[in-house]
């Protein structure tokens, strides 16, 4: 911990600290752990704007152990989510494409959650699933294909990426020659702050308003004339006579774009990159697949943690520990750090599906009233495009190390070569 001589030293509000090595930011959250647990009790951090034109906020506390982040989960009338769920400050502007249930507080929050959910039925989902498989069989014949014509594969361009986001756009009924502009939109929302997306505040509004405008065209559409998609069942489910206006439908469409595919290829990425860095493991997830594949999913998202973190802002004056949190201030719960808490899972910076206790990550929104609907599709999506690559291509492995995205949110990578023999 020689870089972090005290917690202060650990600046979680600028992109500085996110371009460092996963070594050193796993050492400055472990000092923080350590001064949570035996110190002075929640840290906390000044905050820097991550994009041109963004909020210079106040500061924000920092729940950085398994305990103290389920506990603010857990005390969801206590700590809201209303104000906005990442780090920064929400402009204004952004509020209505990003006002979607993952920012709302009960009771809202449980009706718009129940309309939701009659899309994701079992019969809805056992169909999704079965799209994932043909999918997945199509993705790694392109790939075959492509190294046959003497082409160089890259892993997130030929599998993580384009698997969720095929399947996102199956279930929403969008098109397959709009595709490609689906995931370009997400890219600009969730790499804010990254160089090489250069992009500023207006940009991030230009891109959110492209997306939400589409949504909003797809769901008055699947309204007036319903097809077979969860778009359609979305636009005409009611509770208490209720139903989604376009607006909602509009903001949920990014929520379920932006969180199911940006959350899922990260997760098939890091996860390829960590079975080839320990072919011990990858050997035993091959070898008992059906048995393995469920606790190494859950391994992966535990050690990938694609989502860094989730903000909450205080009702009221609380205490969380010895941290004393006024109402009003905000605190961010790093599931990266919670899911390395060294009192629940030992030695966490190691990556091991054998963990007895791997379904207990704070993943998928640890737990709560914000628990991702589509945790199990995530789950599937990645066991399956596992279970066609051991079959169809053996050998392959990553053959360089990943091109991070720079983020304080998400967990990224954008390229990452990968090689197989055909």
């Amino acid at each position: 911990m020689a870089e972090y001589r005290t917690v202060a030293d650990a600046y979680l509000g600028s992109n500085d600290f996110w371009l460092k090595p996963l070594d050193a930011r796993n050492d400055a959250f472990a000092a923080m752990r350590h001064e949570t647990k035996h110190g002075d009790g929640m840290c906390f951090h000044e905050e820097l704007s991550v994009i041109e034109g963004g909020i210079r906020g106040p500061g924000f506390w920092s729940a950085v152990t398994y305990d103290d982040i389920k506990e603010v989960n857990r005390k969801a009338d206590l700590f809201s989510s209303a104000a906005g769920i990442t780090l920064g400050e929400q402009p204004p502007e952004t509020l209505e494409f990003f006002g979607s249930m993952i920012v709302m507080d009960n009771p809202r929050h449980a009706k718009f959650r129940m309309l939701v959910q009659k899309g994701f039925t079992p019969k809805m989902v056992a169909a999704i699933e079965e799209s994932v498989k043909v999918r997945a069989k199509r993705l790694v014949t392109a790939a075959k294909d492509k190294k046959a014509a003497g082409e160089s594969i890259d892993f997130v361009e030929s599998f993580a990426a384009p698997l969720p986001l095929q399947i996102i756009c199956d279930m929403l009924g969008v098109p397959e020659d709009d595709e490609q502009q689906i995931f370009d939109w997400t890219n600009t929302i969730l790499g804010a702050g990254d160089p090489e997306f250069a992009m500023d505040l207006d940009g991030l509004i230009m891109g959110a308003a492209g997306m939400f405008d589409y949504a909003q065209a797809l769901g008055e559409s699947r309204l007036l004339d319903p097809t077979d998609d969860i778009a359609s069942t979305l636009m005409h489910a009611e509770v208490d006579g209720e139903r989604l206006t376009a607006a909602e439908f509009g903001s949920f469409f990014i929520l379920l774009a932006v969180a199911g595919n940006e959350t899922t290829r990260n997760a098939i990425s890091w996860g390829m990159h960590q079975l080839t860095q320990h072919p011990d493991q990858r050997e035993l997830l091959r070898a008992n697949f059906d048995d393995m594949a469920l606790p190494a999913a859950d391994e992966i998202v535990r050690w990938a943690s694609p989502v860094i973190h989730m903000r909450r802002t205080a009702n009221e004056d609380v205490q969380i520990g010895r941290a004393k949190i006024a109402a009003g201030e905000k605190v961010v719960m790093w599931y990266w750090s919670g899911n390395r808490d060294e009192d629940h899972f030992p030695d966490g910076h190691r990556f091991d599906i054998t963990r007895s206790n791997t379904k207990d990550m704070e993943g998928y929104g640890a737990g709560g009233p914000h628990f991702c609907l589509g945790a199990n599709l995530a789950r599937r999506e990645i066991q399956v495009i596992y279970d066609e690559i051991f079959r169809e291509l053996p050998d392959l492995e990553i053959t360089g190390e990943p091109d991070r995205l720079v983020s304080g949110f998400i967990n990224g990578i954008k390229r990452m070569p990968c090689d197989f023999s055909v």
